[in-house]
């Protein structure tokens, strides 16, 4: 990939807007972008915490294994959102497995050059704590819907974050692309995918939601967000 390209995803960050041109081209010489196919490894639990990435292209699923095999995701992430940054703070081995769920396009920097980077770049570093605040908050948030809301509001509520953070409004609807397969909201929201299934089947049949594969409609979200309560 050339270096103009590279180059031209990293000024399209949130984390690095307002930097100048030479502070730019320093990041470019010290990360590499790469391609990963769908359904493929990023990291692993337990590997050394040596990188940050940011995500350029695709979805990436953070997760989680029980002592009995099952997943659980932790987090999803976007084009334009960074992960792996806890490495930065006091990680020395990943607690998670990233895994790619569409094509991705990822760079790359390595923890040492990225602590001398943002050193060297106040704005930046006060930047990347109000991130990891507001990722600790997140995490925080899904802890307590998993404890105090049941099934249906858990589901309910993750439709709705969703819709908010990647719906587009279209006249009364807000629609959601792509969509995530069932199994994938079941490991978000500590369900079945059987009892996902109903939820979002008797949503759609109370006409509150549309869904298939490939997209979600909030159809009536005044009405979700009674439901999630």
């Amino acid at each position: 990939m050339a270096d103009k390209s590279k180059l031209w995803y990293l000024e399209n960050f949130n984390l690095f807007e307002g930097l100048d041109q030479s502070t730019m081209k320093r990041l470019n010489t010290i990360t590499s972008m790469q391609e990963i196919k769908k359904s493929q490894p990023i990291y692993f639990a337990q590997d050394p915490s040596n990188s940050i990435f940011f995500l350029k292209k695709g979805r990436v699923k953070l997760t989680r294994t029980s002592p009995d095999g099952k997943e659980m995701i932790v987090a999803l992430i976007n084009p334009g959102e960074v992960f792996g940054e806890m490495s930065i703070v006091d990680a020395d081995e990943r607690t998670d497995y990233a895994i790619t769920m569409d094509e991705c396009l990822i760079c790359a920097i390595s923890k040492n050059d990225f602590r001398e980077f943002i050193e060297k770049n106040p704005a930046l570093n006060l930047k990347l704590t109000k991130l990891i605040g507001f990722r600790m908050r997140k995490y925080s948030e899904r802890i307590e819907g998993l404890i105090f809301k049941d099934a249906q509001q858990r589901v309910i509520s993750f439709i709705l974050n969703l819709a908010e953070e990647q719906g587009k409004t279209i006249g009364d609807e807000i629609f959601v692309k792509p969509f995530l397969t069932h199994q994938d909201i079941a490991s978000l929201t500590a369900c079945s995918r059987q009892t996902v299934n109903a939820i979002l089947t008797s949503l759609r049949e109370d006409n509150l939601i549309d869904f298939d594969r490939r997209k979600l409609i909030i159809k009536n979200k005044s009405e979700l967000l009674k439901l999630s309560e």
